[in-house]
């Protein structure tokens, strides 16, 4: 009887470097300084993509946001656009003092409820953030495509040519892209395990 193959070692996965210092150990990510989500810019826009990296390996994620970031000191209805619109991203861990909409995006983070998968010249996007108003969307026209998988890395939104600025401003009104300060990012991660149920896909 041959001996039983050894079961595969999992690898770390590749995770965007360079503008969020972090740790990785088996499935837990630690990043190492505060993030700034709700300051926008570069540093916002490489923070959700930062996350929704992690979030696309199911990867547990320990992170605080700044203390002086308006994701944490903004107007109640700022917070609470900010925090529903990443709902899906593994969400900030406690302060004290912290608007109730971050504890609420604790409470209500899973994974699954924004993703996206690729097939040949389309990408399926499937939305349930807001779990009343759940939608699916095919996104095959070529420039909007184009523009989606050029926001998958954080863009200066100047740098787009006139049909990339309109297929970023399409995706943004459908919360499918992030716009601030002038940089662009996507926002549903790639799915890489089967959320439950799998009739959902």
């Amino acid at each position: 009887m041959s001996p039983l193959p050894a079961p595969p070692t999992r690898t770390a996965p590749a995770l965007p470097a360079g503008w969020v210092p972090y740790r990785i150990r088996g499935r837990l990510v630690t990043v190492g300084e505060p993030l700034r989500l709700g300051a926008g810019g570069r540093p916002a826009a490489e923070a959700v993509r930062f996350l929704r990296e992690c979030q696309s390996h199911d990867l547990v994620v320990h992170w605080l946001p700044a203390t002086d970031d308006p994701l944490f000191t903004g107007p109640a209805h700022e917070v609470a656009r900010t925090a529903g619109l990443l709902r899906h991203l593994p969400a900030p861990g406690p302060l004290p003092g912290e608007p109730a909409e971050l504890t609420g995006w604790r409470e209500r983070h899973a994974y699954g409820q924004l993703y996206h998968r690729r097939g040949p010249d389309f990408v399926t996007v499937m939305d349930r953030r807001e779990p009343t108003a759940a939608a699916r969307f095919t996104i095959d026209d070529p420039d909007l495509l184009a523009a989606f998988r050029t926001v998958q890395a954080p863009t200066a939104v100047a740098a787009l040519d006139a049909v990339g600025r309109e297929a970023v401003e399409l995706l943004a009104a459908e919360r499918l892209a992030r716009v601030t300060d002038g940089w662009a990012v996507a926002l549903p991660p790639r799915i890489r395990r089967w959320p439950v149920p799998c009739t959902d896909i």
